[in-house]
């Protein structure tokens, strides 16, 4: 009977404590948005998730011109064509080592993440930690981005992106928790 009753303790606890991780766990949601659409996607998710919210921002900041996909010369064009290119963000986030779990929101580009997510990976890392990332995009999906993520960061624990175009609070709250588990 002590044993059992033991045993039973012991599994209360270990449940407990499963819960308790999970529950304070410290989620960031960060975003690059050349023209908000994005932005307003990363709000809401921030608010479902219960996570902060940030922007990522460029040092210089993307004019209309720059993200004329059909000028050759434009700045994202050369951008995407550049595998190396990591333009300047500007480096204000405060305990990145802090958070456990990470969302990180972009526009596709070229069917994939415009290369300043990559300066914001390399600049903070997230080695060991959960990274989730969500686009907005007028046609592509998040294929070439999820493949993408996963050979050039193996160090970081990624879990599947998701296309998230003007998504519902039902949306986002029903892909935060399957991401808990």
């Amino acid at each position: 009977m002590k044993k059992t009753l033991y045993t039973a303790l012991v599994a209360l606890l270990a449940i407990t404590a499963c819960g308790q991780n999970k529950k304070d766990m410290k989620t960031l949601v960060a975003y690059f948005s050349a023209t908000g659409t994005t932005e307003a996607v990363a709000k809401d998710l921030a608010k479902v998730a219960g996570a902060t919210l940030y922007e990522i921002k460029p040092e210089v900041k993307y004019t209309e011109a720059d993200l004329d996909w059909r000028d050759k010369q434009s700045r994202s064009t050369i951008e995407m064509q550049d595998k190396n290119s990591r333009p300047a963000i500007i480096k204000d986030l405060e305990d990145a080592d802090s958070y456990d779990v990470i969302y990180i929101g972009f526009p596709v580009w070229w069917y994939t993440a415009p290369t300043i997510i990559n300066t914001f990976i390399e600049t903070y890392g997230f080695k060991g930690k959960t990274v989730i990332f969500f686009a907005s995009s007028g046609g592509s999906d998040v294929t070439g981005a999820d493949r993408q993520f996963q050979a050039q960061y193996p160090d970081i624990n990624w879990k599947p992106g998701k296309l998230l175009n003007q998504p519902s609070k039902k949306v986002l709250q029903d892909w935060v928790t399957n991401n808990a588990k």
